[in-house]
């Protein structure tokens, strides 16, 4: 099973679970850059989540819990993965995350087990998980962190607030250094090829594709292309056979899996379709706001310039 993120929405399609991160800027005020903190330099800073809740949270931060997969990247991507006690089921990359204690999937984590690994915060990914179990953490004086990345320049942010709350600003800021550069070469990579049709993929059977919500429709525009599906509603809509034959896409993308390997029947006439235009790519990359998700841009930038493909 993969879990694909996205917002306010999770359902099982054809094995993909959709699950949508959230994160906000760290508020408070700077703290050291230096990692092994000793007890007597850690200080309480007020800071405020993406839901704009504000919280007090004991920085630099020496234990802590992701309940996300993309989360996960984004702590070992800041230099904190050392800080990280607990992770779901899910949390498979980098490969360092597999060895770490597992809480429980995404939406139904292990409560006990999280407390007995004594987090000072527990990051979570959706007000929904919040609500769930915050009363219980709070009794036990563990903070509950809800990240929200919207977009690229979103991953860039909150890699920046993660290294402020765990002391690690410098590895945390020249990361998301270059991942902005490398976004801005796409950006003016893809300035000036004509925008194909694009439609996104996530499973052939039931047809599930991305929407106006979803974080890929803005990786698919700035890699140059134009998401035929961008003005439906919700992050990740089903669309009847109907809808889908009168988008007629030029590029087709698949988010890769046993059962999504390609295009659903109804493309068959496609332009996408006819001029062989049909490209697969990781799942992981495409279904995570993480770090990873500039490969995936610079990966759909490539299928989308034709002047690359000769």
């Amino acid at each position: 099973m993969r879990c694909f993120e996205g917002k306010r929405f999770l359902s099982v399609l054809s094995g993909i679970c959709v699950l949508f991160l959230v994160a906000g800027p760290f508020t408070a005020c700077r703290i050291g850059q230096r990692d092994g903190i000793s007890e007597s330099e850690l200080r309480k800073f007020q800071v405020k989540d993406d839901i704009g809740r504000e919280l007090i949270i004991r920085t630099p931060i020496k234990r802590a819990v992701s309940l996300a997969p993309s989360t996960t990247e984004m702590i070992f991507a800041a230099g904190a993965d050392d800080r990280l006690v607990g992770v779901t089921t899910y949390c498979n990359y980098p490969e360092a995350a597999k060895s770490i204690e597992k809480v429980g999937d995404t939406q139904t984590p292990n409560i006990e087990r999280i407390i007995a690994l004594k987090p000072d915060v527990v990051f979570v990914s959706t007000a929904s998980q919040l609500e769930a179990f915050m009363s219980t953490l709070e009794q036990q004086k563990i903070a509950v962190y809800v990240i929200d990345p919207k977009g690229i320049d979103g991953v860039a942010e909150n890699l920046r607030t993660l290294g402020g709350l765990f002391g690690t600003e410098q590895t945390a800021n020249q990361l998301a250094d270059g991942l902005l550069k490398r976004t801005l070469e796409v950006d003016a990579t893809v300035k000036d090829i004509i925008r194909p049709r694009v439609f996104v993929q996530i499973s052939k059977e039931p047809l599930f594709t991305i929407g106006k919500d979803a974080f890929l429709t803005e990786v698919v525009g700035r890699s140059g292309g134009e998401s035929v599906t961008k003005d439906v509603p919700s992050g990740f809509p089903k669309l009847s056979k109907e809808t889908a034959s009168a988008m007629s896409p030029e590029v087709i993308i698949l988010s890769d899996s046993e059962d999504n390997r390609e295009p659903n029947d109804v493309f068959g006439g496609s332009p996408a379709v006819k001029n062989g235009r049909v490209y697969r790519i990781n799942a992981d990359i495409i279904s995570r706001p993480g770090p990873r998700l500039v490969d995936a841009l610079e990966q759909i930038a490539g299928f989308l310039d034709e002047r690359g493909m000769n």
